[in-house]
């Protein structure tokens, strides 16, 4: 195979794995969900005790095919790309490399005494879940919702402390010790849960006084949960004037996130679509 073969078949390869705009790429995109998804799904149903023996073996097999499958696409990302510490040292890079590894450590880790050990290692596979954020066009959008809202839910949440603090200080100067409000930061934790109505049920009031008040907090809190979400969803429905970037990752440095018609990595420089291939 000549060095251009070479080059070519890394391309193509890095195009199906790293990119999904391309009929490809959505492909593999959509088999990688479905597999982190039962895989997910494998180690929840294993930990149900009862179950019949055969299905405890199918899911071990099961557990094997997607380890494979999770250790040549890990593989391949690295052979891919011409640093591949980027990627081995990235967050995703990390999450893919320790949610893999677990079943190999059966190997390794022989003997009962490490078997409860090795099926807790098992359950990182779990995090692989949260590489589906990737593959979700909107997430881009929420983040920069998010981010953009940042400053208004800081300023609310300090208001709702500063609330939370004069409530709970009342609530102490009117039930007392004998009630269960034994201390302010106590009263303020009660306050707390009953403002998010979660309301624990550890700490009451007793006098009409103390009810009075717990009624007016538990209204306030209906409207309190539903500020944070209007901030959002009025940043969210903003038209969105960003540039629109499409998954197209960078064979030299994995950058992500370029403009559509970009033709040269944002980081590097590389270039992304070289004529040849």
């Amino acid at each position: 195979m000549t060095s251009k073969q070479h080059s070519s078949w890394r391309r193509k390869l890095h195009d199906i794995i790293y990119e999904a705009d391309t009929p490809l790429g959505k492909l593999f995109d959509v088999v990688l969900l479905i597999l982190i998804l039962l895989s997910v799904l494998f180690v929840m149903i294993e930990s149900v005790a009862g179950l019949p023996k055969y299905v405890y073996d199918w899911l071990y097999v099961g557990e094997w095919v997607i380890t494979i499958f999770f250790s040549f696409e890990y593989i391949a990302r690295i052979i891919t790309v011409k640093k591949p510490a980027r990627y081995i040292f990235s967050f995703y890079g990390i999450i893919d490399f320790l949610s893999t590894i677990p079943l190999y450590l059966t190997f390794l880790l022989a003997g009962s005494n490490y078997l409860l050990t090795v099926r807790a290692l098992r359950l990182l596979r779990i995090f692989r879940i949260l590489k589906i954020t990737r593959y979700i066009g909107e997430s881009n959008k929420l983040k920069r919702a998010l981010l953009h809202s940042r400053a208004k839910i800081f300023i609310f949440l300090f208001a709702v402390l500063i609330v939370c603090i004069i409530a709970g200080t009342l609530m102490y100067l009117i039930e007392g010790e004998e009630s269960g409000f034994k201390s302010i930061p106590v009263s303020i934790y009660w306050c707390i849960v009953t403002l998010t109505t979660v309301g624990f049920g550890d700490i009451h009031p007793i006098t009409p006084l103390g009810q009075f008040l717990a009624a007016i907090i538990m209204i306030m809190g209906y409207g309190i949960i539903a500020v944070p979400t209007g901030i959002v969803s009025a940043e969210y429905a903003k038209k969105d004037n960003y540039v629109h970037v499409n998954s197209c990752a960078c064979p030299n440095c994995n950058a992500a996130q370029h403009r559509d018609d970009a033709k040269y990595c944002h980081r590097c420089g590389e270039e992304l679509h070289p004529e040849e291939f």
